[in-house]
């Protein structure tokens, strides 16, 4: 590392001091969504293969996990598979499946984060899905950060199994299509999400410039805030992150109101 370099460094961390300091901590978002993008452009600039790529981006993540702590965050989401993904050719798909295990035993093992799968569990392969089960089940009495593991997740998809969940609920109570038809209501839809009983996201967080939600959590992001930044996730840094929480901490959330 050259000279210029170190000196970027340095001020780049008394400037991620600066905003800590001034941050006020019951502004920060309980609940983060982020949309983890731009592995693979940052694996082409590195001049590294995108198996890398998705590996740097995976050890990226305990970190930024390590700043929700920090900030008091309660609930994040972190989008590591999309229902899309499924279409990658298969020398992508295979080692991100393998690195997406990885992380999930990983976070597991941490002991400071309960972890909890939202996704189409059927979608995925029998070993993913016994990984997802144990770290569940590992991390159940766990009072730390609430890690949603989105792996297989579409937001289409979500509510399809949302309704599909409601109405075999309802049959299996004897309800009839017209006692069904009389009780939806956006709350009874909310119950059979992946998430049901937490909150929904205050802040959405998406790396790599895109600005776009690509279907992710649809439902619960109706009254989300959004934070676009440009930096590949793999080089995702503090200060992206107070940036963030400085942003979301400046607006005024209206609700509709």
């Amino acid at each position: 590392m050259n000279l210029r370099d170190k000196l970027r460094g340095m001020l780049v961390r008394l400037y991620a001091r600066r905003v800590e300091g001034h941050l006020d901590h019951a502004q920060v978002p309980k609940h983060i969504g982020v949309i983890m993008d731009g592995n693979r452009r940052w694996a082409k600039a590195a001049g590294s293969t995108t198996a890398q790529g998705h590996r740097a981006g995976a050890d990226k993540i305990e970190e930024f996990l390590g700043w929700c702590a920090e900030t008091d965050v309660e609930v994040v989401t972190l989008w590591l598979l999309s229902t899309d993904n499924f279409d990658r050719p298969k020398e992508e798909l295979v080692p991100l499946l393998g690195i997406i295990e990885d992380v999930v035993r990983s976070l597991a093992a941490d002991g400071r984060w309960r972890v909890h799968h939202v996704g189409a569990l059927d979608l995925l392969p029998p070993q993913m899905q016994t990984v997802l089960k144990e770290a569940e089940e590992a991390t159940a009495r766990i009072d730390g950060i609430l890690v949603n593991v989105a792996i297989g997740y579409g937001g289409r998809q979500e509510i399809a199994d949302a309704v599909r969940s409601m109405l075999l609920d309802a049959h299996d109570k004897g309800a009839s299509v017209e006692d069904l038809a009389e009780s939806v209501d956006i709350d009874l839809i909310g119950r059979h999400l992946y998430t049901s009983d937490q909150p929904d996201p205050d802040l959405v967080i998406r790396t790599s410039g895109e600005q776009r939600l690509s279907g992710f959590m649809l439902w619960q992001t109706a009254h989300s805030e959004y934070y676009f930044c440009e930096v590949f996730w793999p080089a995702f840094r503090k200060v992206d992150f107070l940036r963030a929480l400085r942003d979301y901490a400046a607006r005024h959330r209206r609700y509709g109101g």
